[in-house]
């Protein structure tokens, strides 16, 4: 709705304005011109004429498209400027003049013009995100109208001439823009990259390729390549020609005449990229820009750098310099770097004289040494060889003759070369545990070698000094012969904190050995009683006594004892029954719910005693997962991988356990371990609890032993520890003695434990909550109070109480009862003894008394 507001004075106007002259109304303005007043605006927007006051001329709506004159105010009324206006009442929605009375005037018939509105102001912005829309709006609109960007109503408002014209200009610049682009942009890409990226000198590029491998917090553990190990550097001089022809025939036959860069590989490596495929060829410039400067992650940003430094490389190396650093950089399997190291390795002699033959197959396998080693794959690296002599002969650089003559060369075998870690220690052991696990997390070997992978371990500095020196400590003037191999495991994650394979760190690595348990894997028998429905409770009681085909160890005897009571004995009869009532592949499938991956198959009664192989490893991994509660994490030790970038390439989650037997089942197993460490004088300080079992494998000789071990775990720690020798020989300590589990072993598991427990907090296990018939409080074969037996009487049976005053004589009025007859013994049936009141079932099968028992 529109109204008119009078001005405080009106221009003139040529054509005969409008003028109020004092003391004259407005009807008299004009004489003899019929004159209105304007009525209150309708609501559709048009001034309705008021019967009986005449209409002044509507002069804003001349032809001639001149502003709106406005009428002048009438003499008198209030002159109000834009910022004292008088505001127009809301009353019923209608105008009000400067009386507060209507705007369609008094009853008298007399016209009131409506009284000016206040003009209204443009509301500030309140929030920083209005205030910067304000701040940045008149120079956007204007960098609108320079662009001639115009909104919708101009483009509507344009004639279809105007916009052909206006299309054909913005085609135009978008043309010369384009090309402009394609011009600018590859030389700003160019110069940008020319100045960011700087060529780094073969030693750096050295430095880039070696993974570093730490311990969990961040101090260095090992690094893959070692300083003065094996890469060797060498002159083109020391070089032979073939040799260097047999690569230009691998890897580049053009390198003497291309500029450095191939652009049709790198077209051909994007358009695969882009269509899922693989990079594409490479010169032997990019190939050492790649492997040894920027990496060989397939992005644009590898291939962009990639391109800048190959240029920058040909422009400030000659040939002969870039294929020499090359040659010196470039990583060829077995841990060497450089053709110097690599001869050494797969032929054992320098470079300087290797033959056409021996050097084409070093040239083959430098695209895949992992997969292209003759000593692994020896079908693709004749493959390869023959591809290199082939190139050869093709650019000229050997005869036919020598072609057809040439033979595939025998390499020396990788165990006798040098490996790609100086360390002879016990870290050896945990590097080439990384290096395999990487392979699990597919992260190839040469990755590993030419990547710069920083490798972060789950490897606790201070615990492995401490289990290093517990072993070390106890083995000390041992017999040479006697092996140990050790783990300590975190519950709560799967991550091995401490790992012992040995002194050498190039020979066998024991804590991966396969060997017996014994009587170790007892508690995963009474695993499987427990996930029973239902469950065998610690309470159930057995007849221990040894039998035929096997016996208990001295002092394992119990004629009648519960599962806890002959878990701290270690009694062997009492589990080889528990194992043939659940079925013995029920206590395989504890035993692999526990965590052992080991083969377990065809399992019998006697599984409960060892008789099948595993690792330290498997066994610290299974005990962990009783002591986290049933939740069992993947023993690992690798937590993090970043590359030379800075890119995590993996990363361990905290959070991936998987939950395989309740909780109160893992405190229940745990509960028949926790008498074991007190029975063989192993307790750690402090008061902290802790679960624990021995194992002892006899020999074949009489009263020797061939492994021993000790495992068991605190709620935060739980560790493994075996002793044995390379040719399961019996083993002896110094003293000539027999060990077994509670001897060496235990006590370098109590050693390393204790070193944990006072530098660490004391943490208990879980409220113990029995399944089924809870174990007794008493120790095995501990008599029990019982009341003294009623003497057996052959008087005839007591008549019926009778009245008061009938009641039979005093006791000792009694007759004489005559002297207590012996009971005749019970003896059990054949094969069956008791077990809850039931038979036993006969054992799987009947060569338990032909095989060499195993002794817990």
């Amino acid at each position: 709705m529109t109204a008119t507001r009078p001005r405080a004075a009106a221009a003139p106007d040529p054509a005969g304005p409008l003028t109020a002259e004092p003391g004259r109304t407005p009807d008299d303005a004009r004489p003899g011109t019929p004159q209105t007043a304007p009525a209150a605006p309708d609501p559709a927007g048009t001034v309705a004429a008021t019967p009986g006051v005449p209409m002044a001329p509507d002069l804003g709506a001349s032809p001639r498209g001149g502003r709106r004159r406005r009428r002048p105010e009438p003499a008198g009324a209030p002159q109000a400027d834009d910022e004292t206006r008088v505001a127009a009442a809301a009353a019923g929605g209608s105008d009000q003049g400067p009386d507060g009375e209507s705007g369609e005037g008094p009853d008298d018939g007399t016209t009131v013009l409506a009284a000016p509105r206040r003009r209204r102001r443009r509301a500030e912005p309140q929030g920083p995100l209005d205030r910067a829309v304000a701040f940045v709006g008149p120079g956007i609109d204007t960098v609108r109208r320079r662009l001639g960007i115009l909104d919708a109503d101009a483009k509507a408002a344009l004639s279809p001439q105007e916009r052909t014209a206006r299309r054909r200009k913005q085609v135009r610049y978008s043309l010369a823009g384009g090309a402009a682009s394609i011009v600018l942009l590859p030389l700003l890409l160019l110069g940008l990259g020319w100045l960011l990226f700087p060529i780094p000198s073969p030693d750096d590029a050295v430095n880039n390729q070696i993974a570093t491998v730490a311990y969990t917090d961040g101090e260095q553990l090992a690094r893959l390549v070692p300083e003065q190990g094996n890469r060797i550097k060498v002159s083109m001089d020391a070089i032979p020609v073939h040799v260097r022809e047999a690569v230009l025939a691998a890897e580049d036959r053009t390198f003497y005449s291309n500029p450095g860069f191939d652009i049709t590989g790198i077209l051909r490596a994007v358009v695969n990229q882009l269509t899922g495929g693989g990079g594409g060829g490479s010169t032997i410039t990019q190939q050492y820009v790649k492997n040894t400067l920027v990496g060989n992650d397939a992005t644009y940003w590898r291939k962009y750098k990639e391109l800048i430094i190959s240029l920058k490389v040909s422009g400030q190396k000659s040939k002969d310099e870039i294929l020499n650093d090359y040659l010196n950089a470039i990583y060829y399997g077995r841990g060497a770097y450089g053709i110097e190291s690599a001869s050494l390795a797969y032929y054992g002699k320098p470079a300087a004289e290797l033959t056409t033959s021996e050097g084409a197959l070093l040239a083959g396998i430098i695209q895949s040494p992992s997969n292209w080693d003759p000593a692994t794959t020896p079908d693709r690296a004749r493959q390869r060889w023959s591809f290199v002599l082939d190139g050869m002969a093709q650019q000229g650089w050997i005869s036919r003759e020598d072609r057809e003559a040439a033979q595939f060369p025998e390499t020396i075998p990788p165990e006798n070369t040098s490996r790609s870690s100086s360390l002879t220690d016990e870290r050896g052991h945990i590097l080439n545990a990384v290096r395999s696990e990487l392979g699990s997390l597919g992260i190839s070997e040469q990755a590993f070698a030419q990547g710069g992978l920083q490798v972060t371990t789950t490897v606790d500095p201070q615990r492995q000094e401490q289990l290093t020196e517990s072993v070390r400590a106890k083995m000390e003037g041992q017999p040479e012969e006697l092996r140990t191999g050790a783990v300590a495991i975190d519950p709560r994650t799967g991550g091995i904190v401490a790992y012992y394979g040995g002194d050498n760190g190039t020979g066998l690595d024991y804590a991966r050995v396969l060997k017996q348990p014994g009587s170790t894997f007892k508690p995963f028998a009474v695993l499987a009683g427990l996930l029973q429905d239902p469950p065998v409770g610690l309470g159930t009681e057995f007849d221990g006594s040894e039998r035929p085909g096997l016996r208990n160890a001295e002092g394992a005897n119990c004629p009648t004892c519960d599962l806890k009571q002959a878990m701290t004995i270690s009694n062997n009869v009492v589990f080889t029954k528990l194992a043939a009532e659940v079925g013995p592949q029920k206590v395989a499938d504890a035993a692999r719910l526990a965590g052992i991956t080991a083969s377990l198959d065809n399992p019998d009664a006697r599984l409960p005693l060892g008789n099948k192989e595993v690792t330290p490893v498997q066994l610290a991994s299974a005990y962990a997962t009783i002591a986290a509660g049933g939740v069992w994490h993947a023993p690992h030790l690798v937590s993090k991988v970043v590359d030379s970038e800075g890119r995590v390439l993996y990363e361990y989650s905290p959070g991936e356990g998987e939950q395989r037997f309740s909780e109160q089942v893992a405190r229940n197993v745990t509960e028949t371990m926790l008498n074991v460490l007190p029975n063989d004088g192993l307790e750690l300080p402090a008061g902290q609890e802790a679960a624990g079992k021995t194992g002892t494998v006899q020999s074949r000789f009489e009263g020797q032993n061939n492994d021993a071990w000790f495992a068991g775990f605190t709620p935060e720690l739980a560790t493994a520890v075996w002793v044995g020798t390379d040719r399961n020989d019996p083993i002896r300590d110094a003293a000539g003695t027999p060990i077994s589990g509670k001897d060496l072993p235990g006590d370098m598991w109590s050693e390393f434990m204790s070193s944990a427990v006072r530098t660490g907090t004391v943490v208990d296990f879980p409220t113990f909550r029995a399944l089924g018939r809870p174990p007794s409080t008493l120790a095995a074969n501990e008599p029990t109070e019982t009341p003294e037996p009623t003497p057996v009487s052959s008087a005839p049976p007591s008549p019926p109480p009778q009245p008061e005053e009938q009641l039979p004589p005093p006791p000792d009025e009694l007759p004489e009862a005559p002297p207590e007859q012996e009971q005749p013994a019970v003896t059990p049936e054949p094969g069956a003894e008791p077990l809850l009141g039931r038979s036993d079932p006969p054992a799987d099968d009947d060569s338990a008394a032909s095989v060499e028992p195993t002794v817990g």
